[in-house]
């Protein structure tokens, strides 16, 4: 009984050590999503909060730091074109809505308030904040609506149904379809996403 207990503390022993090891070699193991990029700036998500750091990580010294502590989950990252701002979608106060805070860190500022699942897609070139909402076209129809983060003016953009989109040079690539939760494999039917220009 002693051998078998002192065999199992062994390796017990063993496979922590080795735990241990590989996290101080390799950095902290966790789930890092949602990556966004301005320069050398990545902004992700992690713990359900948002975080920056340098593209070289941890290995140049620079920790990340945490930018978000909030209760609620924040997602779908976004830098603005001139790397001051972050846009993401939360759910501070109910629905998902659409917040900007400096890329520094500071307190987030309500952008919409559209009580319908507001999601953040990134900004327009001049620096508005692209946003997919159902309030205005009823479900599963989503519109793209950018909002000016210094007045919080929306203005749609001129299409009649879009859920995810960005600019791609002077084009606008979207999808009008949002993608189905299920994401069945080889799916072919009526609520594929098709990607338009």
């Amino acid at each position: 009984m002693t051998f078998f207990a002192s065999r199992l503390s062994l390796v017990t022993a063993l496979a922590v050590g080795l735990t241990l090891l590989s996290q101080a070699a390799f950095g902290q193991i966790g789930y890092y999503r949602q990556p966004t990029l301005h320069g050398d700036t990545l902004v992700f998500v992690a713990e359900g909060d948002l975080w920056r750091t340098s593209v070289a990580g941890g290995d140049s010294g620079s920790r990340a730091q945490r930018l978000t502590t909030h209760l609620a989950e924040e997602n779908q990252p976004h830098i603005s074109p001139d790397g001051k701002l972050v846009a993401f979608t939360a759910r501070y106060e109910g629905p998902a809505e659409v917040y900007v805070m400096p890329i520094g860190g500071g307190l987030p500022t309500r952008l919409t308030f559209e009580g319908d699942n507001a999601r953040v897609q990134g900004f327009t070139r001049d620096g508005r904040v692209l946003y997919a909402t159902t309030r205005f076209s009823g479900k599963p129809s989503q519109r793209m609506y950018a909002v000016d983060p210094a007045t919080k003016v929306s203005q749609p953009i001129a299409l009649a149904q879009a859920a995810e989109g960005c600019y791609l040079g002077s084009d606008f690539v979207f999808a009008r379809l949002p993608q189905t939760s299920d994401n069945v494999k080889n799916y072919r039917g009526g609520l594929v996403q098709q990607q338009w220009r």
